[in-house]
C-alpha cells in the first residue's frame, strides 16, 4: 500500500474538467447539436463499430465517483456512522471495511477507509460554470481553477490491519457500542476484529500517518483479532451478523456446513456449537442472511441449487424448516433478505436468473415457484440487495459487468408509449444500468445516503448514485 492511497485513491470519472474552460465552453457550443445527433443509447452486448466508444452520461446520475485499493477488494461493507440519517446535502462522507485479495497471502489486509468530500455532479458541474464566468476577467483565472480543482477533490484515508490469508468475505456489526467486523479467510479461519482504533486514527491525517508507521515497522502494527474460530473444515465465502440480536453471527464453509456464534453475556467471545447445520452437505453453502425479525431464524442457498431457512434453536439435524428449488438451473450464488416486506427473498445464481420469492408460499403445493423470475444478466449474478427503505427497489450484479437497478411495482403498461425498440425488450422493472466495472463482486446501499450505491470489482470501488433511484 502506497502512502497515495491515502489520499489521492479516490478519483473521479474522467470528464470535462479535464481540459480548460474556455476549451469546455466553446467544445460545447460549437458540438452541442452534433452530439445531440451522434449519441444513442447502449445496451450491454451490442457491437460497438469502427470509431464508437462508450462515454458516460453525467445527467444520469446524481452522485459517481471511482476508487482503487490497490490489490482488489473483493468483499467489503458500510459501516455505520454518527453523521445522521437520510444524508441528502453534497459532500458526502462515508465509512467503509473492504478485505483485499492479494496475489500474495501474507501482504493481505482488512481496510478502514473513510471517504469524504464527495460532490455531486450537478452541484460540481454548476459551481464549476458559475465560478468560470465569475473568473473571467481575472489575472488569476488559471490558479483560481487549480483552486477549485482541489476544492472538489475527494480523499479517501485507509487504516489496514494486517490479515492472514484473502479476505473471501466481510461483514461488519455494532456490538455493545463497538463496531466489529468478522473476516472469512481463504486459510479456512474466521476473525472478529475491534476497529475503534482504526476508525479514531482515519480522523486524523497526524494520527493515521503514526499508525501506518507503526503498522510497516511492526508487520501489521500488532493488531490482534478480538476472536478466532479455526473449526470450519474449509475455507468459506457464507458470513452475516444477526440485525435483531447484536453479536451472534452465522458462518457457512465450502463442504456445507453452516456454525452459530452466540456472543457470551459479560465478554467479547463467542460459544459455537461444534455441531453444524448440514443439509446442504456436501455442496458449498454460498451466502447467508438472518431473518430482519425473528432472531433465531436464518436463511441459505448454496450450489445445490436450493434455498433453505432454518430455525436455529433447534438441533442441527431437525432445524431445516423450509426448502426452496426448482427455479435455478445452477448455483445460487447470493440471497437477499428485505428488511421492509419480510416475507419476500430474491436470489441470483450462476445461470443469470433474478428470483423473487414468497416466504409464505414455501411448503404450499406450489412451493418450488418463485413469484417472479427476471433474466436479463448473461453471466453469473455475483450480488443482489434490496434497497434499504423501498420495499419494491433491489439492485444485482454480475460477471457481465453490469449492475442493474429493479423495482418491482413498475409495470409494461405504465411505460410510455412509442419507446426504442431495443428498449422495449427490456424487463419493464428494469431502472437502471451501470457500467465501467470489470468483474463486479459485491454491491451494497448506503442505509444512511438514501439512493447512493457503493460496488466493489476487480477494476476498483464505484460510488454512485443514478436519477432513477
Amino acid at each position: 500500500m502506497t502512502e497515495e492511497m491515502e489520499v489521492e485513491a479516490l478519483k473521479h470519472v474522467k470528464n470535462e474538467d479535464e481540459m480548460s474552460d474556455d476549451d469546455a465552453d466553446s467544445k460545447e457550443n460549437e458540438s452541442d447539436n452534433e452530439n445531440r445527433e451522434k449519441t444513442k443509447v447502449y445496451l450491454p452486448g451490442q457491437v460497438l463499430e469502427e470509431g464508437e466508444e462508450l462515454v458516460v452520461d453525467k445527467s444520469a446520475y446524481r452522485l459517481l465517483h471511482q476508487a482503487q485499493s490497490g490489490a482488489p477488494c473483493l468483499s467489503f461493507d458500510i459501516l455505520p456512522d454518527d453523521l445522521g440519517n437520510s444524508r441528502e446535502n453534497y459532500p458526502l462522507t462515508m465509512y467503509i471495511v473492504a478485505g483485499t485479495q492479494a496475489a500474495q497471502a501474507h501482504v493481505n489486509n482488512v481496510l478502514v477507509m473513510k471517504m469524504l468530500n464527495l460532490h455531486g455532479t450537478k452541484q460540481r458541474s454548476e459551481d464549476s460554470k458559475n465560478e468560470s464566468s465569475d473568473s473571467e476577467d481575472s489575472e488569476n483565472e488559471s490558479s483560481d481553477s487549480e483552486d477549485e480543482s482541489v476544492e472538489y477533490n475527494p480523499v479517501m484515508r485507509v487504516a489496514p490491519i494486517r490479515h492472514q490469508g484473502c479476505v473471501n468475505r466481510i461483514r461488519c456489526a455494532k456490538v455493545r457500542e463497538a463496531p466489529l467486523a468478522a473476516s472469512w479467510s481463504e486459510l479456512g479461519r474466521i476473525n472478529v476484529w475491534d476497529l475503534r482504533e482504526q476508525l479514531s486514527v482515519i480522523e486524523n491525517p497526524g494520527l493515521l500517518a503514526a499508525y501506518r508507521n507503526k503498522c510497516d515497522k511492526e508487520k501489521g502494527g500488532g493488531v490482534k483479532p478480538l476472536f478466532t474460530f479455526k473449526s470450519h473444515l474449509s475455507e468459506g465465502f457464507a458470513l452475516d451478523w444477526c440485525p435483531t440480536r447484536p453479536g451472534d453471527l452465522a458462518s457457512g464453509d465450502c463442504k456445507g456446513n453452516i456454525h452459530i456464534w452466540r456472543i457470551g453475556n459479560d465478554s467479547p467471545t463467542w460459544q459455537i456449537d461444534q455441531r453444524p447445520f448440514n443439509s446442504h452437505a456436501p455442496h458449498s453453502v454460498e451466502d447467508l442472511q438472518w431473518s430482519p425479525c425473528e432472531k433465531d431464524v436464518l436463511a441459505s442457498c448454496s450450489v445445490d441449487k436450493t434455498i433453505k431457512i432454518w430455525d436455529t434453536r433447534v438441533s442441527p439435524n431437525k432445524a431445516c424448516m423450509l426448502t426452496a428449488s426448482g427455479a435455478h438451473r445452477a448455483d445460487i450464488n447470493v440471497i437477499s433478505w428485505s428488511r421492509i416486506e419480510s416475507q419476500f427473498i430474491v436470489s441470483g445464481g450462476d445461470d443469470g436468473l433474478l428470483c423473487i420469492w414468497d416466504l409464505r408460499l414455501l411448503g404450499s403445493s406450489n412451493a418450488a415457484d418463485p413469484i417472479a423470475i427476471f433474466k436479463h444478466h448473461s453471466a453469473p449474478v455475483t450480488t443482489v440487495e434490496w434497497h434499504p427503505t423501498e420495499s419494491t427497489v433491489f439492485a444485482s450484479g454480475g460477471a457481465d459487468n453490469q449492475i442493474a437497478q429493479w423495482d418491482l411495482s413498475v409495470e409494461a403498461d405504465t411505460l410510455e408509449a412509442g419507446q426504442n425498440d431495443e428498449l422495449a425488450k427490456l424487463p419493464p422493472q428494469l431502472l437502471f444500468i451501470h457500467q465501467g466495472q470489470s468483474d463486479i463482486k459485491e454491491l451494497h446501499w448506503h442505509p444512511q445516503c438514501p439512493g447512493t450505491m457503493i460496488s466493489t470489482a476487480h477494476s476498483g470501488f464505484n460510488i454512485f448514485r443514478t436519477i432513477s433511484v
